[in-house]
């Protein structure tokens, strides 16, 4: 039931308030982002608003929640209170562990401008839609919200769920409007390349169904005669969940359509766990998507570049990655590094930039990322532009984690982020450390082992490993981690000396023999 001071949701009542509170960004970002001594309040809200069949084959997705756990950095801020609302109760353990990585800051002044807030519901709705349902959640947030003229919204995904939280909490949402979603679609990823004038693979964008999807494998054929396999994705799928791969083996010289309908049932490899022909055909129909030509080469990455547009509509390269893929075709995003490689690191910078300036044009604000495949063809790399992520995804809180541990600054003219001495500072980063011998970890067991092994991150060397998704641990074997080091290769090193610290760690007990020996 709606309260009757709140427009519907959905309504165009709704919406005029929405872009009322969204114009409040430019003053709170003259006046109190800029200053770090400002009285400000964040209310966190890390709902994953997306495709919840999709959501559903993450392996303990409704513990992704703490990823955006890195934000309590920002009590270093000394007047910040930031409200962080969950389905479920953070463990104590973890809350302690990510404020006691904050320095300059003691502990019990952070603490105390924090309040965790949460549902006691594990069911797998939206966290957003979950606030909504519970009229008294909504006011013990308004409460502590206070001042509403220094508070914003900060969450995962902006949707018309988020959207309706933020009106009926009077807050402005830092964040893309819920009705410009349709840029960070894939087809309208495509249309953003287009108009930016960024290379990106041959395809068709805005299809609607199955048939369209049988047109177009059937004319990517035809004009690459030698095309090998081409990939379809959904419109909303995202981390390599809702991608499919089709392998053209056998197909005859301009085959038509109905070739394909008899022949994609059988042969398209779901990225996704479990998904197969008739699911993926529903959600198609649901939500439309793209069919694109595969980029091959011998020499590929796939990287990354964050970029953020802020309230005055100015665009500002963030960071940059290398993806690490895996999955069935090789999709699924399992990790990243920071940052992309010399090669090809300045000219997605440029690309991101680009695409900023036209989604800054449409009223787009807040992150976004621009995922490329980059192939080596001669001595020249080339950048196909992918899909365009218009919120935070797996790249973002690495990042902030560095930037709030190292409180250096990223150098957009070398891609690289430099200590305040001046150092450089590179990472490797997973949200998928998983192993069945984790299980039965405890989040004090996992502390325990990072400091006795020297794990743990070190703030004068400014090296070491930040853990999260800490509460997935001991019920599902899996954990988050970003580890820093000097240089990439010692980063991919103390990634792989945590991977065997941990296995070691949790090795089965071998029973000692007591049996006497034969006399």
């Amino acid at each position: 039931m709606v309260h009757p001071s709140f427009p519907a949701p959905g309504s165009p009542a709704e919406a005029t308030v929405f872009s009322a509170l969204q114009r409040r960004l430019t003053d709170l970002y003259h006046t109190v982002f800029a200053d770090p001594m400002k009285p400000r309040t964040v209310l966190i809200v890390p709902s994953l608003s997306m495709d919840g069949d999709t959501l559903a084959k993450i392996t303990g997705v409704h513990h992704y929640e703490e990823r955006m756990l890195c934000m309590l950095m920002l009590l270093r801020l000394p007047r910040t209170k930031i409200i962080y609302v969950s389905s479920q109760a953070i463990a104590p353990t973890v809350i302690d562990y990510f404020l006691n990585l904050l320095h300059g800051v003691p502990f019990h002044h952070a603490r105390g401008r924090l309040r965790l807030l949460n549902c006691y519901d594990a069911s797998p709705t939206p966290l957003a839609q979950k606030i909504l349902q519970r009229p008294r959640l909504l006011q013990r947030i308004r409460d502590e919200i206070g001042d509403p003229g220094t508070a914003h919204l900060s969450c995962f995904n902006a949707t018309e769920l988020e959207r309706t939280l933020a009106v009926q909490l009077g807050i402005p949402i830092y964040g893309c409007d819920p009705d410009l979603l349709h840029f960070g679609s894939k087809s309208g990823g495509r249309d953003c390349f287009k108009e930016a004038g960024i290379l990106m693979a041959r395809g068709h964008e805005n299809l609607r169904d199955a048939q369209d999807i049988f047109e177009a494998l059937a004319d990517l054929r035809r004009n690459q005669p030698g095309l090998r396999k081409a990939v379809v994705k959904l419109n909303e799928g995202f981390s390599g969940e809702g991608n499919a791969l089709f392998r053209y083996q056998d197909c005859p010289e301009n085959a038509p359509a109905a070739w394909f309908r008899d022949t994609v049932p059988q042969r398209l490899q779901c990225e996704a766990k479990n998904e197969h022909w008739d699911s993926f055909a529903a959600k198609f129909q649901r939500m439309g998507g793209i069919v694109e030509a595969w980029i091959e080469g011998e020499e590929k990455c796939s990287p990354s570049v964050q970029c953020r547009i802020n309230p005055l509509g100015e665009v500002e390269v963030v960071s940059t990655h290398d993806q690490v893929l895996g999955g069935p075709g090789g999709q699924i995003f399992l990790g990243c590094t920071f940052p992309a490689g010399d090669a090809y690191r300045q000219s997605i910078q440029e690309a991101g930039a680009k695409v900023g300036a036209v989604l800054a044009e449409r009223g787009v604000i807040g992150r976004f990322a621009l995922d490329f495949i980059t192939v080596k063809q001669g001595d020249t790399w080339c950048n196909y532009a992918i899909e365009i992520n218009l919120r935070k995804g797996g790249t973002t809180h690495p990042f902030m984690m560095l930037e709030y541990l190292a409180d250096g600054a990223f150098d957009a003219a070398s891609g690289l982020y430099r200590t305040q001495a001046g150092q450089p500072r590179y990472y490797y980063a997973t949200d998928n450390l998983e192993s069945d011998g984790y299980i039965g970890l405890s989040p004090e067991d996992l502390i325990d082992i990072s400091v006795c092994r020297d794990l743990h991150f070190h703030g004068v060397r400014q090296e070491g490993v930040v853990f999260h998704l800490i509460g997935a641990l001991s019920e599902f074997g899996k954990l988050g981690a970003v580890c820093i080091g000097s240089s990439p290769q010692e980063a991919r090193s103390l990634y792989e000396r945590t991977k065997k610290i941990l296995a070691e760690e949790t090795q089965p007990v071998t029973e000692p023999n007591h049996e006497k020996a034969p006399v």
